[in-house]
Protein backbone atom coordinates (compact mmCIF):
# COMPACT_ATOMS: atom_id res chain seq x y z
CA UNK A 1 0.00 0.00 0.00
CA UNK A 2 0.79 3.28 -0.81
CA UNK A 3 2.30 5.50 2.44
CA UNK A 4 0.10 7.92 3.40
CA UNK A 5 2.75 10.00 5.76
CA UNK A 6 6.44 10.09 5.04
CA UNK A 7 9.29 12.24 6.93
CA UNK A 8 12.93 11.96 5.84
CA UNK A 9 15.85 12.91 7.05
CA UNK A 10 13.22 15.40 10.11
CA UNK A 11 15.14 16.80 12.87
CA UNK A 12 14.29 19.32 15.28
CA UNK A 13 15.70 21.98 17.35
CA UNK A 14 14.69 24.05 20.26
CA UNK A 15 17.67 26.39 20.44
CA UNK A 16 20.64 23.64 21.46
CA UNK A 17 18.31 21.23 22.82
CA UNK A 18 18.21 18.47 19.54
CA UNK A 19 14.25 17.19 20.54
CA UNK A 20 14.22 14.96 16.69
CA UNK A 21 17.41 13.36 15.56
CA UNK A 22 17.01 12.65 11.95
CA UNK A 23 13.64 10.77 11.22
CA UNK A 24 13.14 8.73 8.73
CA UNK A 25 9.49 6.91 8.88
CA UNK A 26 6.80 5.87 6.56
CA UNK A 27 3.20 5.70 7.81
CA UNK A 28 0.99 3.31 5.30
CA UNK A 29 -2.46 4.45 4.10
CA UNK A 30 -4.92 2.55 6.05
CA UNK A 31 -2.79 1.58 8.47
CA UNK A 32 -2.86 2.29 12.61
CA UNK A 33 1.02 3.58 14.07
CA UNK A 34 1.76 3.81 17.73
CA UNK A 35 4.58 6.07 18.95
CA UNK A 36 5.83 4.51 22.32
CA UNK A 37 8.69 6.01 24.63
CA UNK A 38 9.53 7.28 27.91
CA UNK A 39 8.36 10.67 28.81
CA UNK A 40 10.87 13.31 26.79
CA UNK A 41 11.34 11.06 23.58
CA UNK A 42 10.25 12.88 20.90
CA UNK A 43 7.02 11.23 20.44
CA UNK A 44 4.34 14.43 21.13
CA UNK A 45 7.01 16.39 19.00
CA UNK A 46 6.76 14.16 16.20
CA UNK A 47 2.92 14.30 16.20
CA UNK A 48 2.80 17.80 16.35
CA UNK A 49 5.07 18.44 13.66
CA UNK A 50 2.78 16.35 11.42
CA UNK A 51 0.03 18.24 12.43
CA UNK A 52 1.52 21.86 11.39
CA UNK A 53 2.11 22.67 15.37
CA UNK A 54 5.52 22.53 15.69
CA UNK A 55 7.95 23.18 12.43
CA UNK A 56 10.36 20.71 11.84
CA UNK A 57 14.07 22.33 11.45
CA UNK A 58 15.60 20.15 8.45
CA UNK A 59 14.09 17.40 6.46
CA UNK A 60 10.86 16.62 4.24
CA UNK A 61 7.18 15.73 5.53
CA UNK A 62 4.88 15.00 2.95
CA UNK A 63 1.44 13.54 3.54
CA UNK A 64 -0.56 12.34 0.72
CA UNK A 65 2.86 12.73 -1.52
CA UNK A 66 2.70 16.36 -1.04
CA UNK A 67 5.39 18.55 1.12
CA UNK A 68 3.67 19.56 3.95
CA UNK A 69 7.20 21.63 5.72
CA UNK A 70 5.57 25.15 5.38
CA UNK A 71 1.51 24.35 4.87
CA UNK A 72 -0.24 25.99 7.95
CA UNK A 73 -1.94 22.87 10.25
CA UNK A 74 -5.83 24.29 8.47
CA UNK A 75 -4.64 23.14 5.05
CA UNK A 76 -2.89 19.61 6.13
CA UNK A 77 -6.51 17.78 5.96
CA UNK A 78 -5.41 16.31 9.78
CA UNK A 79 -7.38 16.27 12.54
CA UNK A 80 -5.90 16.03 16.03
CA UNK A 81 -7.64 14.47 18.94
CA UNK A 82 -5.76 15.68 22.16
CA UNK A 83 -5.12 14.40 26.34
CA UNK A 84 -7.60 17.00 27.35
CA UNK A 85 -10.49 16.84 24.69
CA UNK A 86 -10.54 20.47 23.85
CA UNK A 87 -14.45 20.87 23.38
CA UNK A 88 -16.29 24.29 23.97
CA UNK A 89 -17.72 24.46 26.84
CA UNK A 90 -20.40 26.58 25.69
CA UNK A 91 -21.61 24.65 22.46
CA UNK A 92 -23.42 21.31 22.24
CA UNK A 93 -22.25 18.03 21.16
CA UNK A 94 -23.56 18.72 17.83
CA UNK A 95 -22.33 22.59 17.68
CA UNK A 96 -18.83 21.19 18.54
CA UNK A 97 -18.63 18.39 16.09
CA UNK A 98 -20.22 20.89 13.16
CA UNK A 99 -17.70 24.05 14.43
CA UNK A 100 -15.03 23.47 11.43
CA UNK A 101 -17.76 22.58 9.05
CA UNK A 102 -19.58 25.54 9.98
CA UNK A 103 -16.38 27.80 9.45
CA UNK A 104 -16.06 26.45 6.19
CA UNK A 105 -19.29 27.91 4.90
CA UNK A 106 -20.94 24.22 4.52
CA UNK A 107 -25.21 24.86 5.10
CA UNK A 108 -26.43 24.26 8.24
CA UNK A 109 -28.64 21.37 7.27
CA UNK A 110 -25.56 19.20 5.34
CA UNK A 111 -23.39 20.25 8.60
CA UNK A 112 -26.64 18.95 10.86
CA UNK A 113 -27.13 15.40 8.61
CA UNK A 114 -23.25 15.07 8.72
CA UNK A 115 -23.06 15.52 12.66
CA UNK A 116 -26.23 13.18 13.24
CA UNK A 117 -24.05 10.36 10.70
CA UNK A 118 -20.91 10.57 12.67
CA UNK A 119 -22.61 10.25 16.24
CA UNK A 120 -24.32 6.83 15.01
CA UNK A 121 -20.93 5.62 14.57
CA UNK A 122 -19.83 6.91 17.75
CA UNK A 123 -22.56 6.39 19.68
CA UNK A 124 -23.72 9.93 20.29
CA UNK A 125 -27.06 9.84 19.07
CA UNK A 126 -29.18 10.77 22.05
CA UNK A 127 -26.20 13.07 23.19
CA UNK A 128 -26.18 15.93 20.34
CA UNK A 129 -28.12 18.31 22.64
CA UNK A 130 -25.66 18.09 25.91
CA UNK A 131 -23.40 20.31 26.94
CA UNK A 132 -19.82 18.89 27.77
CA UNK A 133 -20.38 19.38 31.32
CA UNK A 134 -22.89 16.74 31.06
CA UNK A 135 -21.19 14.32 29.32
CA UNK A 136 -19.04 11.29 31.45
CA UNK A 137 -15.21 11.75 30.33
CA UNK A 138 -15.72 8.53 28.18
CA UNK A 139 -18.11 10.47 26.38
CA UNK A 140 -16.16 13.48 26.03
CA UNK A 141 -13.34 12.03 24.25
CA UNK A 142 -15.99 10.33 22.15
CA UNK A 143 -17.04 13.67 20.88
CA UNK A 144 -13.60 14.94 20.53
CA UNK A 145 -12.97 11.83 18.36
CA UNK A 146 -16.34 12.53 16.39
CA UNK A 147 -15.06 16.40 15.39
CA UNK A 148 -12.25 14.88 14.09
CA UNK A 149 -13.99 12.04 11.95
CA UNK A 150 -16.48 14.37 10.54
CA UNK A 151 -13.99 16.10 8.71
CA UNK A 152 -13.15 12.96 6.49
CA UNK A 153 -9.40 14.01 6.78
CA UNK A 154 -6.06 12.48 5.44
CA UNK A 155 -5.43 11.28 8.66
CA UNK A 156 -6.18 10.89 12.43
CA UNK A 157 -3.17 11.96 14.85
CA UNK A 158 -4.10 11.11 18.80
CA UNK A 159 -2.29 12.65 21.54
CA UNK A 160 -2.33 10.45 24.75
CA UNK A 161 -6.42 10.63 24.37
CA UNK A 162 -6.50 7.96 27.01
CA UNK A 163 -4.83 9.14 30.04
CA UNK A 164 -7.12 10.95 31.63
CA UNK A 165 -9.80 7.70 31.80
CA UNK A 166 -9.85 5.07 34.49
CA UNK A 167 -8.66 2.24 33.98
CA UNK A 168 -11.49 0.24 32.72
CA UNK A 169 -12.95 3.03 30.97
CA UNK A 170 -9.22 2.80 29.22
CA UNK A 171 -9.39 -0.39 28.09
CA UNK A 172 -13.34 0.05 26.76
CA UNK A 173 -11.90 2.88 24.72
CA UNK A 174 -8.77 1.03 23.29
CA UNK A 175 -11.24 -1.18 21.60
CA UNK A 176 -13.71 1.80 20.61
CA UNK A 177 -10.74 3.45 18.92
CA UNK A 178 -9.40 0.65 17.22
CA UNK A 179 -12.89 -0.36 15.78
CA UNK A 180 -13.50 2.85 14.27
CA UNK A 181 -9.88 3.08 12.89
CA UNK A 182 -11.25 0.03 10.84
CA UNK A 183 -14.97 1.07 10.13
CA UNK A 184 -13.72 4.29 8.86
CA UNK A 185 -10.20 2.90 7.04
CA UNK A 186 -8.54 5.38 8.37
CA UNK A 187 -4.95 6.06 8.71
CA UNK A 188 -3.84 6.54 12.22
CA UNK A 189 -1.27 7.62 14.28
CA UNK A 190 -1.23 7.26 17.99
CA UNK A 191 0.88 8.57 20.95
CA UNK A 192 1.34 7.05 24.01
CA UNK A 193 3.68 5.69 26.93
CA UNK A 194 1.40 2.83 27.90
CA UNK A 195 2.93 0.12 25.46
CA UNK A 196 -0.15 -2.35 26.36
CA UNK A 197 -2.16 0.38 24.49
CA UNK A 198 0.70 0.52 21.39
CA UNK A 199 0.78 -3.62 21.55
CA UNK A 200 -2.84 -3.84 21.50
CA UNK A 201 -4.19 -1.68 19.43
CA UNK A 202 -1.55 -1.22 16.33
CA UNK A 203 -0.15 -2.64 13.19
CA UNK A 204 3.27 -1.04 13.71
CA UNK A 205 4.64 0.05 16.74
CA UNK A 206 7.38 3.22 16.99
CA UNK A 207 9.98 3.05 20.09
CA UNK A 208 11.40 6.17 20.52
CA UNK A 209 14.25 7.32 23.10
CA UNK A 210 15.82 10.56 22.83
CA UNK A 211 14.59 11.66 19.32
CA UNK A 212 15.55 8.53 17.68
CA UNK A 213 13.47 5.71 16.58
CA UNK A 214 15.00 2.68 17.97
CA UNK A 215 12.94 0.18 16.07
CA UNK A 216 9.64 0.23 14.53
CA UNK A 217 7.50 -3.23 13.23
CA UNK A 218 4.76 -5.57 13.86
CA UNK A 219 4.36 -5.37 17.98
CA UNK A 220 4.94 -8.89 18.30
CA UNK A 221 8.15 -8.64 16.29
CA UNK A 222 9.72 -5.96 18.74
CA UNK A 223 8.46 -8.31 21.70
CA UNK A 224 10.28 -11.12 20.19
CA UNK A 225 13.19 -9.83 18.67
CA UNK A 226 13.89 -6.20 20.12
CA UNK A 227 17.33 -4.75 18.76
CA UNK A 228 18.54 -3.54 21.94
CA UNK A 229 17.80 -3.53 25.97
CA UNK A 230 15.92 -0.20 25.47
CA UNK A 231 13.20 -2.10 23.67
CA UNK A 232 13.32 -5.14 25.05
CA UNK A 233 12.69 -3.59 28.75
CA UNK A 234 10.44 -1.22 27.43
CA UNK A 235 7.95 -3.55 25.60
CA UNK A 236 6.54 -6.60 27.89
CA UNK A 237 4.75 -6.07 30.76
CA UNK A 238 6.19 -6.89 33.47
CA UNK A 239 9.69 -5.72 32.29
CA UNK A 240 11.81 -8.19 31.26
CA UNK A 241 14.37 -9.28 33.84
CA UNK A 242 18.06 -8.19 33.10
CA UNK A 243 20.91 -10.10 34.57
CA UNK A 244 24.60 -9.01 34.43
CA UNK A 245 26.67 -12.34 33.02
CA UNK A 246 30.16 -13.72 31.73
CA UNK A 247 29.96 -16.32 28.81
CA UNK A 248 31.82 -19.46 29.86
CA UNK A 249 34.71 -21.45 29.06
CA UNK A 250 32.71 -23.82 26.67
CA UNK A 251 31.40 -20.20 24.85
CA UNK A 252 27.83 -22.27 25.30
CA UNK A 253 26.80 -21.58 28.66
CA UNK A 254 27.10 -17.91 30.92
CA UNK A 255 27.42 -17.11 34.47
CA UNK A 256 25.05 -15.25 36.24
CA UNK A 257 25.63 -12.43 38.44
CA UNK A 258 22.80 -12.86 41.21
CA UNK A 259 24.67 -12.01 44.56
CA UNK A 260 25.40 -15.93 43.69
CA UNK A 261 27.03 -17.23 40.63
CA UNK A 262 24.67 -19.54 38.45
CA UNK A 263 25.38 -21.44 35.45
CA UNK A 264 22.97 -21.50 32.34
CA UNK A 265 22.85 -22.93 28.93
CA UNK A 266 22.59 -20.73 26.19
CA UNK A 267 21.63 -21.38 22.28
CA UNK A 268 24.46 -19.76 20.53
CA UNK A 269 28.15 -20.02 20.75
CA UNK A 270 29.34 -16.69 22.27
CA UNK A 271 33.22 -16.04 22.98
CA UNK A 272 34.42 -17.39 26.07
CA UNK A 273 34.63 -14.31 28.96
CA UNK A 274 32.56 -11.96 27.08
CA UNK A 275 30.72 -9.71 29.75
CA UNK A 276 26.86 -9.58 28.22
CA UNK A 277 23.42 -8.97 29.64
CA UNK A 278 21.15 -11.78 30.17
CA UNK A 279 17.39 -10.84 29.20
CA UNK A 280 14.35 -12.66 30.44
CA UNK A 281 10.85 -12.45 30.46
CA UNK A 282 8.71 -12.87 33.85
CA UNK A 283 5.98 -14.92 31.72
CA UNK A 284 8.49 -17.09 30.44
CA UNK A 285 9.82 -18.75 33.55
CA UNK A 286 8.30 -21.53 35.56
CA UNK A 287 8.29 -21.67 39.23
CA UNK A 288 9.63 -25.91 39.78
CA UNK A 289 10.37 -27.84 42.84
CA UNK A 290 14.11 -26.08 43.66
CA UNK A 291 16.03 -29.06 42.80
CA UNK A 292 14.57 -29.21 39.32
CA UNK A 293 15.36 -25.75 38.23
CA UNK A 294 17.34 -24.34 35.90
CA UNK A 295 18.01 -21.61 38.53
CA UNK A 296 17.61 -22.02 42.52
CA UNK A 297 16.43 -18.90 44.10
CA UNK A 298 14.77 -17.47 47.15
CA UNK A 299 11.90 -15.37 47.31
CA UNK A 300 11.25 -12.13 49.09
CA UNK A 301 7.41 -11.05 47.96
CA UNK A 302 4.63 -13.09 46.48
CA UNK A 303 2.02 -10.82 44.85
CA UNK A 304 -1.79 -12.88 44.29
CA UNK A 305 -4.34 -11.23 41.69
CA UNK A 306 -6.28 -14.07 41.99
CA UNK A 307 -5.47 -15.37 37.77
CA UNK A 308 -2.23 -14.52 38.47
CA UNK A 309 1.00 -14.73 41.28
CA UNK A 310 3.66 -11.99 40.92
CA UNK A 311 6.81 -13.55 42.27
CA UNK A 312 10.08 -11.18 43.29
CA UNK A 313 12.93 -12.74 44.13
CA UNK A 314 15.54 -11.94 47.01
CA UNK A 315 18.50 -11.01 44.44
CA UNK A 316 20.04 -8.71 43.57
CA UNK A 317 18.99 -8.04 40.63
CA UNK A 318 15.73 -9.15 41.59
CA UNK A 319 13.96 -11.02 39.36
CA UNK A 320 10.17 -11.10 38.57
CA UNK A 321 8.32 -14.12 37.41
CA UNK A 322 4.94 -14.54 36.68
CA UNK A 323 2.96 -17.60 37.18
CA UNK A 324 -0.81 -18.14 35.77
CA UNK A 325 -3.72 -18.60 38.37
CA UNK A 326 -2.37 -19.22 42.57
CA UNK A 327 0.76 -20.11 43.77
CA UNK A 328 1.85 -22.01 46.82
CA UNK A 329 5.35 -20.34 46.89
CA UNK A 330 5.73 -17.88 50.05
CA UNK A 331 8.29 -15.47 50.97
CA UNK A 332 11.22 -16.92 52.00
CA UNK A 333 11.29 -20.50 50.00
CA UNK A 334 14.02 -21.10 47.81
CA UNK A 335 12.41 -22.34 44.63
CA UNK A 336 13.50 -23.65 41.14
CA UNK A 337 13.02 -21.28 37.86
CA UNK A 338 12.88 -23.33 34.48
CA UNK A 339 12.72 -21.91 31.34
CA UNK A 340 13.69 -23.26 27.67
CA UNK A 341 17.16 -21.76 25.89
CA UNK A 342 15.24 -19.89 23.22
CA UNK A 343 13.73 -17.39 26.30
CA UNK A 344 16.81 -16.20 26.66
CA UNK A 345 18.01 -13.09 25.21
CA UNK A 346 21.71 -11.65 25.11
CA UNK A 347 23.28 -8.23 25.17
CA UNK A 348 26.37 -6.80 25.01
CA UNK A 349 27.43 -5.43 28.54
CA UNK A 350 28.87 -2.41 26.56
CA UNK A 351 26.29 -1.28 23.77
CA UNK A 352 23.33 -2.95 24.71
CA UNK A 353 22.60 -4.35 21.26
CA UNK A 354 20.65 -8.00 21.38
CA UNK A 355 23.24 -10.67 19.68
Amino acid sequence: MTAQIELSGVNKHYGAYHALRNIDLSIRKGSFTALVGPSGCGKSTLLRSLAGLESISTGTLKIAGEIMNNVPPRKRDVAMVFQSYALYPHMTVEENLTYSLRIRGTPKAEAKKAAEEVAVTTGLSGLLGRYPRELSGGQRQRVAMSRAIIRHPKAFLFDEPLSNLDAALRVHMRKEIRSLHDRLGATSVYVTHDQIEAMTMADHVVVMRAGVIEQQGKPLDLYDKPVNKFVAGFIGSPAMNFIPAVVGEDGGSVVLDLGEHQKIAIATQVQPGRKLTVGIRPEHMTVVSGDEGVLRLPVSVVESTGSSTYITTATTPELAVVENGRSGVTAGDRIGLSFPTSAVQLFDADTEMRI
